[in-house]
């Protein structure tokens, strides 16, 4: 499909939006839906459907999407194969879904740019930090792909580290509930729900929320982390406006 004509920048973000310049981090499952596996098209759409709803707030959006629907190199690492090698298949994984999330917003009238910390231009251009900025600042929506590039990182800690290169005001992380909770919600129904911790609150209770190191990245930079249910249509956007969605992770 052939790339949209490059479109007007949308006018500046008015008062009422709680941030200009997001991190919008998305695991690769909520890309399959109700699917095991793969990436299922009515899912895709209703995504690129809360990203355009941001997006005409005027609102900057960079987003790093995981692979695990595709691919888990950590889980097959611990199956015997290789570490580094199953980081890297991880990594193209996710490549495949920012291609497919890239179409998509296309199709939504959307101008998008998909960069990839390993390089492949054919697909994608490589990450550079000062072109991200100024994609960004055109109005364009930027998909970052394949993790930092490197082996032993996750997608969480790629996240982290492109919200703090690029400047972003918050990492918005969408998952399937809507914050985080002392125990799996879905296994234990008396898990308690959080609506505000701290950095370190997160790293010696060892909550899910984003593994340590990028925990830790986000401390230093006092960059705050909300965590809510992208499942629930019109969350993004409401938590964009302000409202108290899911859970925020930031300073004492």
């Amino acid at each position: 499909m052939t790339a949209p004509a490059q479109k007007p920048r949308p006018d500046p973000a008015p008062e009422t939006v709680h941030f200009r310049r997001i991190l919008f981090k998305i695991s690769g499952e909520i890309l399959a839906g109700e699917r095991p596996f793969g990436i299922e098209g009515e899912r895709l759409a209703e995504l690129a459907g809360e990203i355009r709803a941001v997006h005409e707030l005027g609102v900057e959006i960079g987003v790093v999407i995981g692979g695990g629907n595709i691919f888990r190199g950590l889980s097959e690492a611990g199956r015997g194969m290789d570490r580094v090698n199953a980081d890297h298949m991880g990594m193209l994984a996710t490549v495949i879904n920012a291609l497919a999330l890239q179409d998509c917003l296309e199709q939504q009238g959307l101008f998008t740019r998909v960069m990839s910390a390993i390089n492949m231009e054919e697909v994608a251009e490589p990450y550079i930090r000062r072109r991200a900025i100024r994609h960004l600042e055109k109005g364009r929506v930027v998909i970052m792909a394949a993790g930092t590039g490197n082996p032993y990182f996750t997608t969480d800690t790629a996240a982290a580290l492109r919200a703090v290169e690029i400047g972003a005001e918050a990492i918005l992380k969408g998952t399937k509930v809507d914050g985080v909770y002392s125990g799996d919600p879905m296994e234990n129904p008396d898990a308690e729900r959080y609506e505000r911790l701290s950095y370190m609150d997160v790293i010696s209770r060892g909550l899910r929320v984003m593994d340590s190191t990028a925990v830790s990245l986000c401390m230093e930079n006092r960059l705050p982390i909300i965590v809510f249910n992208l499942n629930q249509r019109g969350t993004l956007r409401r938590l964009i406006l302000g409202d108290r969605v899911g859970t925020v992770v930031g300073e004492e």
